[in-house]
């Protein structure tokens, strides 16, 4: 314990990098804000430094915390704007678009080739030959219909 009770403000800082470099080689954007509130917790060490160790840690949990919630209420209100909104979501890339069956849907259910994949697919009986439109995705399953 007595190794706790010695936290400096540069303790702090040093996990602040060491988060922010984390965040590089993990997905989202989790690690980059706790590394912000440990960066917080260093600097408000430096104007008072005599505050306890269990006050730093608690202050650390909740800016963590708090930093996450706004980011991500932030983000929903402003989504990021993209020139490729359907990147990593490779079903939505094929709304719309039209296709020929090459194996016919059965019980509601088929596969169908679309560029270098085969896809399940849902919607209504058709036989082999039938032109079909992907309406929408569930998962990994793209629903589809008859094309008119």
């Amino acid at each position: 314990m007595q190794l706790l009770t010695q936290v400096d403000y540069w303790h702090w800082l040093i996990l602040a990098v060491v988060l922010m470099i984390l965040e590089v080689f993990s997905p989202g954007a989790f690690l980059l804000w706790m590394g912000l509130a440990a960066a917080v917790v260093g600097l408000l060490m430096l104007l008072l430094p005599e505050l306890g160790w269990q006050m730093q840690i608690l202050i650390f949990a909740i800016l963590s915390v708090l930093i996450i919630v706004l980011v991500r209420a932030f983000l929903q209100r402003r989504p990021i704007e993209t020139d490729q909104p359907h990147l990593n979501r490779r079903g939505e890339q094929y709304i719309d678009r039209t296709f020929t069956l090459q194996e016919p849907i059965v019980n509601g259910e088929g596969k169908i080739h679309v560029d270098d994949s085969t896809w399940k697919i849902n919607g209504e009986d058709c036989p082999a030959g039938t032109r079909i439109r992907i309406t929408g995705v569930e998962g990994v399953v793209l629903q589809v219909g008859r094309d008119e």
